[in-house]
């Protein structure tokens, strides 16, 4: 049977989402180690979006073939006693044969936060970028505004060697002041590798009066990594919700 699974993660410790050679610490390894001792076979689980390394995850999804009797709420229970703290199923369902939670999905969220505030917000350390300086909110949307829609993207990927197309349609940024902090929404149909965290560098240079918000246009038609802002940390950066 095909299950869907929604799945919460700090990012903090980890190496990403994505398994890899090189490291047994990934949250699709952790899963699938304890999926695989559950049903006594191996399974390969396959994921939404490959957050990078300390990125983390509100609404992240997954999709894994599993042969057990267990119910639903019997496979949640068992992933959440024996996974880490750190990460998290909320939501264990039956899925349609065909479901695959990345080659369905038809968009992605992504959140930002920036801290602007003087003060350390020790609780919240982990999960917001403490730049600790006030920007120029009304630059940045203006910025934002020439960056959504369709485009070639290219300048805002960290994949030198990327083969495949580098256009996506961002459908929408949404920049909000809250007190001492800024969170960036990003919704699109899809991103390239560090594309949210090289938009939110970029934007943020527009914020300190770096660059101008017109310059979004030279950047994407320059097609050019070094024409963009820098990559911000990865500890700002959530994955909100994967869309179907």
């Amino acid at each position: 049977m095909n299950y869907k699974l929604i799945i919460q993660y700090d990012g903090t410790r980890y190496d990403g989402w994505q398994r890899q050679g090189n490291t047994e610490n990934t949250i699709q390894g952790r899963i699938e180690e304890v999926l695989s001792r559950m049903v006594q076979a191996p399974v390969e689980v396959q994921g939404a979006g490959r957050t990078d390394a300390g990125v983390h995850a509100l609404g992240q999804v997954a999709s894994v073939y599993l042969d057990t009797d267990a119910s639903e709420d019997e496979i949640c229970q068992y992933l959440n006693l024996y996974l880490p703290e750190d990460i998290g199923v909320v939501e264990v369902r039956q899925a349609a044969d065909r479901f695959h939670a990345r080659l369905n999905a038809s968009g992605k969220v992504y959140r930002y936060r920036i801290g602007i505030g003087a003060y350390k917000n020790v609780f919240e350390r982990k999960y917001y970028y403490p730049l600790g300086k006030e920007l120029d909110v009304a630059g940045m949307r203006e910025a934002a505004a020439l960056l959504v829609g369709e485009h070639d993207f290219k300048s805002f990927c960290s994949n030198k060697r990327m083969k495949k197309s580098t256009v996506r349609r961002l459908r929408r940024i949404d920049i909000r002041e809250k007190a001492g902090e800024i969170e960036i929404t990003y919704e699109g149909d899809g991103f390239l590798y560090n594309m949210v965290r090289i938009l939110t560098g970029t934007l943020i240079e527009v914020g300190q009066g770096k660059r101008c918000p017109d310059s979004m246009k030279e950047i994407l038609v320059g097609r050019n990594r070094k024409l963009a802002g820098y990559t911000a940390p990865a500890r700002g950066l959530i994955l909100a919700e994967v869309k179907y």
